[in-house]
């Protein structure tokens, strides 16, 4: 409100259904007062996050979620950013770290809302960028090598200081 942003919550219970909530999102894309939507995430099991998130008006897809603006990331064109992604880069521009040209980037973590993205977004500066996951081999040599070093898994404490580049910048947005 202080910023002249009106903002409107709906709390549904746990139970609500698929298509109930598939009705909720059709009526907030077809209100002109609304002009963002942002699905919080995780769903309850019985619902399929795709059909929601992919339903959504990609002009009000402030989340970058739906497979339009997914896809404007990866062209590098203009588009709205899942938030945490773009915190990061936020928070590197702050640092002083607005040039990635020629550093190496990894990303621990290749899930849809930061791993993949932030990862894009990283390469899209020109960073040299590697993706771990759980099944990556030798990921503590791997992050040995990094410049940018950045957690975003649910294991906590999974990175320790051996992992960890003398000069490194670590961001962790890991949640567990």
């Amino acid at each position: 409100a202080e910023v002249g942003i009106r903002s409107e919550e709906f709390a549904l219970p746990a139970d609500t259904t698929q298509l109930q909530l598939m009705a909720l999102v059709h009526q907030l894309n077809e209100r002109k007062d609304i002009s963002g939507i942002l699905c919080q995430l995780p769903l309850p099991k019985h619902m399929d996050e795709h059909k929601v998130l992919f339903a959504i008006d990609p002009q009000k897809d402030v989340d970058g979620f739906h497979p339009y603006n997914i896809g404007k990331l990866m062209l590098q064109e203009d588009t709205y950013l899942p938030c945490t992604p773009k915190g990061i880069l936020r928070m590197l521009d702050t640092a002083g770290y607005s040039d990635l040209s020629g550093l190496r980037a990894v990303v621990i973590g290749r899930s849809n809302i930061v791993g993949k993205p932030v990862a894009q977004l990283l390469l899209n500066r020109n960073a040299t960028v590697t993706i771990c996951h759980s099944r990556t081999r030798n990921i503590e040599e791997i992050c040995a090598e990094a410049d940018i070093l950045i957690a975003s898994v649910g294991s906590p404490r999974l990175v320790t200081a051996d992992w960890v580049k003398k000069g490194a910048v670590v961001i962790d947005v890991g949640i567990n």
